[in-house]
């Protein structure tokens, strides 16, 4: 379809321009990761993560909003307010605020978007202790580019379905955890693909084609990447009650969101960055 080789021209200029400023840090202060100053501290070291600049996220937001049009995915109203918006709209629009719905773009710290990183879309969420919030599940929509990776993890609460909405082939990387939380590289994992329960070896691969799924539940570490060759991939994700601030566990400490260098302003906030009600 025209919108989707579109958007394969705007991906090559994606990969060609997505060059992200380096800053060298060094170590020290704090038990979780965080960021302060553009530094990232976890258990007291200060680790060495790069910057995502706006102009980027921009950049980027501009060519999911194509990639999801063309392939005929709506997206909500509120994909598409501007940050003035957000400094007149009151308490009506709270399960947006405090659910953080709405865009979520990260390169893991890695300085390499194209390479590693994630553009996502919240469409439904509820909040983890929050009674006003009375959703118990999630929804979002996500473009992965080709050998674009998101980096191993696992959730120590959410469980969730990764499904491919009908465009590329998504390839998901699995382990078990171990007590202590590191990757099993010995024992193999059982999932569901679609109602089917699959063992697949530690370390091995599934590759979903478009409309088929996996369920990741609480302790599998899974990486995830687009097939090379098959095209930008539209993933869906539905889930448990969705928390990035608090139930990603990483097999190496990486930061979930990006710390921001304002080089220009931003088309639309982030979802961790919505202004309070005045």
């Amino acid at each position: 379809m025209a919108g989707s080789e579109k958007f394969g021209e705007n991906a090559f200029s994606l990969v060609n321009h997505l060059k992200i400023k380096t800053y060298s840090k060094k170590r020290r202060t704090h038990n979780s990761l965080v960021v302060v100053n553009w530094h990232w501290y976890w258990r007291g070291w200060r680790l060495n993560f790069n910057t995502m600049k706006r102009s980027e996220i921009n950049r980027v937001i501009n060519l999911a909003k194509d990639f999801f049009a063309g392939h005929e995915f709506r997206l909500p109203p509120f994909a598409f307010w501007k940050p003035v918006h957000w400094q007149r709209v009151g308490n009506e629009a709270n399960e947006i605020r405090k659910c953080k719905l709405g865009w979520d773009l990260t390169d893991f710290g890695s300085g390499d978007f194209a390479r590693v990183g994630l553009t996502l879309f919240t469409l439904r969420n509820g909040k983890l202790g929050d009674p006003g919030m009375k959703k118990t599940y999630a929804e979002k929509i996500m473009m992965v580019l080709e050998e674009q990776v998101t980096p191993m993890h696992f959730h120590w609460t959410k469980t969730e379905d990764i499904i491919n909405r009908g465009a590329g082939v998504l390839v998901v990387q699995l382990f078990n955890s171990t007590k202590d939380e590191q990757v099993d590289s010995t024992s193999p994992v059982h999932v569901q693909c679609d109602g089917v329960t699959r063992q697949v070896k530690a370390g091995g691969t599934v590759e979903l084609g478009a409309g088929e799924s996996i369920t990741l539940t609480p302790g599998i570490y899974h990486q995830f990447h687009g097939k090379k060759g098959a095209g930008t991939v539209l993933v869906g994700e539905v889930s448990s009650v969705n928390d990035d601030a608090t139930d990603n566990r990483f097999a190496k400490p990486l930061p979930r969101f990006p710390a921001i260098e304002e080089d220009e302003p931003p088309m639309h906030l982030l979802c961790n960055e919505y202004p309070p009600v005045r």
